[in-house]
């Protein structure tokens, strides 16, 4: 394996691992975001089991001890599982997450204490670049779910939303939506709630420029109209799956 580098947007850089293994033969890809900035900041840490190929990638742009902020998605072994390899060779960098996601896991789980990011709460990075969190609750997945926006560059880092198979581009500006729609009917990896349209469309409100998917293409293009179309599929598989269950109650 290795992990290929290419730059998204201005300043956001996107760290790559493809593993043909998984659901072949199409194969996975296990994404990482750098954020340049006076105090650069990384969105999500990669497995563990990774963290050396993810080193030597991040090198090729900035020496890893000047990484200042490591931030995730949700608690999970590929958003976050090399979180504390990263606070080891960066020491002056901080882990940092919303409310939930630092009550539940970060507080006991960070070599060094978190830093809790309240809903639309901004990430000063200098040099122009700002990120704002944004709590998406069980959106895919994950109770402590949020993703973060890139003011300066239109840049949503989506983490698991979009989930699609393959490697055969780092952007594109074609349909993201239909790939993971195909994913979800493989993985069934999203928490279905009643909520999740409307958190997307809500999304949907930032008019995002650039897409950085965890798992796929990073996309440029119209980001709200993809947002839109993901939350209408969503919406298509709680409703259907309200009627499965309604149907086996009446049975």
């Amino acid at each position: 394996m290795e992990t290929k580098i290419s730059e998204i947007a201005d300043g956001m850089y996107r760290l790559s691992t493809y593993v043909p293994d998984i659901a072949p033969p199409a194969g996975f890809t296990f994404n990482q975001f750098l954020v340049l900035g006076d105090e650069p900041l990384m969105f999500h840490t990669g497995l563990r089991k990774m963290f050396p190929l993810n080193r030597e990638a991040l090198s090729r742009i900035i020496p890893p001890e000047r990484l200042r902020w490591i931030a995730f998605g949700h608690f999970e072994a590929d958003e976050c599982g090399a979180m504390n390899e990263w606070l080891a060779v960066a020491p002056q960098a901080t882990a940092a997450h919303g409310q939930t996601g630092v009550y539940v896991s970060l507080n006991d789980f960070a070599d060094r204490a978190p830093r809790m990011l309240q809903d639309g709460e901004v990430i000063e990075l200098g040099a122009g670049k700002r990120v704002r969190f944004i709590d998406t609750p069980h959106t895919p997945h994950g109770w402590d779910a949020g993703v973060m926006y890139e003011e300066s560059t239109g840049t949503l880092l989506c983490g698991d939303l979009f989930t699609q198979l393959g490697n055969d581009r780092s952007l594109t500006d074609g349909d993201i939506v239909g790939p993971a729609a195909a994913a979800e009917d493989i993985f069934k990896y999203s928490a279905l709630n009643p909520c999740m349209g409307a958190t997307i469309r809500s999304l949907a409100g930032l008019a995002p420029r650039t897409m950085a998917l965890m798992h796929g293409p990073s996309f440029t293009g119209d980001g709200a109209a993809a947002l839109r179309a993901l939350a209408d599929d969503y919406d298509r598989r709680i409703s259907a799956e309200w009627h499965d269950r309604l149907q086996r109650t009446a049975a």
